[in-house]
């Protein structure tokens, strides 16, 4: 089938290149000359495994195209997805500018019967709108269906994710259309919920929205264990043997960030807000996150009395391993406050690097090598759970740390192999060694 997706941020291009890699012929539109120009070589824009294989694969394949061209990757097309971003505005809501541009562009360039598809986060109605804006645009010889179909995807695994999810969910406004998108995503073998457009429009912000929930709640257990003197992975892991729970999202940590849950929770709280529904418990899970990124700030401070002066060395800037995204990340917040503090910080990560310095004050200094953002520092922040941060042998802390005084967001090491070390360690939820 001939497909064009309009956006290639995070899931357009995923999006697309998973379309191609099952048979679609794919043309995937950006309005960014250089971008398309080296996604047209293989060369992706995000940090995601996998992904630059499966472009090149499928471009060479002849099966995935990338212009800057609308009527070209328009005219053919018989399914077009919109894909393109939804940031977050100052109240909330998601910022619905480029999903409107979109449908305008197609509308302009669309010369035949198809289907539009909502494939990014949009509020519930979205799509519904998207239909009556493109077709007060069109000639009534041209008739379009619109369906909505939210992703699932988490970064770093977005391309198992895609083939090996646990649904798709087709939101339609009747039978073809769904049976349309049901045929396109069938090599994919995933089971399909076909529902309504607004159930799936809804489906995608609960979904986060509980896991957020689940990433909330475990946190405050883990806070509470440490007055307790109990271990939250202990804790969590006998949780998480009752089926009704589950072990996924019970990884206690300094808090969700990313592209989607803080995005998705307040506009499902703002969307709450509209139809005069206080959405109190959402509320909470949100104050809950926000609290639980300067935790470790708050342990630093009580440790040390003050950050003034002290050479901090961070340890991950992006907001989960395996991506280079750092939107919402604990680092921003993190590094912020202990610059407000007066420390010094050196920064370190294997990719977010040049998005990280998109986002924080000049004064911070990069580096490519976890032993020199160590070298000479007084305290480390662990702040992402890269593999690389992961292996790292702890002697080298004792090494080459004034003092090897950690404080580990993430929760990287086991206690019992710290023990054996001359280390101060504060993690969350778990006992200090000292």
């Amino acid at each position: 089938m001939n497909i064009a997706i309009v956006g290639t941020g995070y899931v357009g291009l995923v999006t697309g290149s998973c379309l191609a890699e099952i048979g679609h012929q794919v043309t995937c539109l950006d309005t960014d000359r250089n971008k398309v120009a080296r996604m047209s070589s293989g060369i992706s824009p995000i940090h995601e495994p996998g992904l630059e294989e499966l472009m090149k694969k499928n471009i060479d394949e002849g099966k995935l195209f990338f212009t800057t061209d609308y009527n070209e990757g328009i005219r053919n097309a018989e399914v077009i997805y919109i894909a393109v971003g939804t940031p977050q505005n100052s109240d909330g809501t998601p910022d619905l500018t480029d999903v409107k541009q979109a449908a305008r562009d197609i509308a302009v360039n669309i010369n035949k019967n198809a289907i539009v598809v909502t494939k990014s986060t949009v509020s519930i109605g979205t799509t519904e709108y998207v239909k009556e804006l493109i077709q007060s645009l069109i000639n009534d010889e041209v008739k379009i269906d619109v369906v909505h179909n939210p992703e699932f995807l988490r970064e770093g695994s977005a391309i198992h994710d895609t083939f090996y999810g646990d649904r798709i969910v087709i939101g339609a406004e009747n039978h073809q259309a769904s049976s349309v998108l049901k045929e396109i995503n069938s090599a994919f073998g995933i089971p399909v919920f076909v529902t309504d457009i607004r159930n799936a429009e809804m489906i995608k912000y609960a979904s986060n929205a509980f896991l957020a929930t689940k990433i909330s709640f475990i946190n405050e257990i883990a806070n509470i264990c440490e007055k307790v003197d109990a271990n939250v992975e202990e804790v969590a892991y006998g949780m998480g043997l009752d089926k009704r729970i589950g072990h996924h999202y019970l990884q206690a940590g300094i808090g969700y960030g990313g592209s989607c849950f803080p995005k998705d929770t307040s506009a499902l709280v703002h969307l709450a807000g509209g139809v005069e529904h206080d959405f109190e418990l959402l509320k909470a899970v949100i104050r809950v996150n926000n609290h639980q990124q300067i935790s470790l700030v708050d342990k630093a401070k009580k440790r040390l009395g003050s950050l003034k002066g002290k050479k901090v060395a961070v340890l991950g800037l992006a907001y989960k391993p395996d991506t280079d995204d750092v939107r919402e990340a604990a680092s921003l917040v993190v590094v912020k406050r202990l610059l407000e503090e007066s420390a010094f910080v050196t920064a370190f990560d294997p990719y977010a690097t040049e998005n990280a310095k998109q986002q924080l004050p000049k004064s911070v200094f990069y580096t490519h090598s976890i032993k020199n953002a160590l070298d000479g520092a007084d305290i480390a922040f662990i702040l992402t759970e890269w593999d690389e941060i992961k292996r790292f042998s702890l002697s080298e802390y004792e090494t080459l740390m004034k003092h090897a005084i950690v404080f580990d967001g993430r929760n990287c090491f086991p206690l019992e192999d710290v023990k054996d070390y001359n280390i101060e360690y504060y993690s969350i939820g778990r006992q200090t060694i000292l």
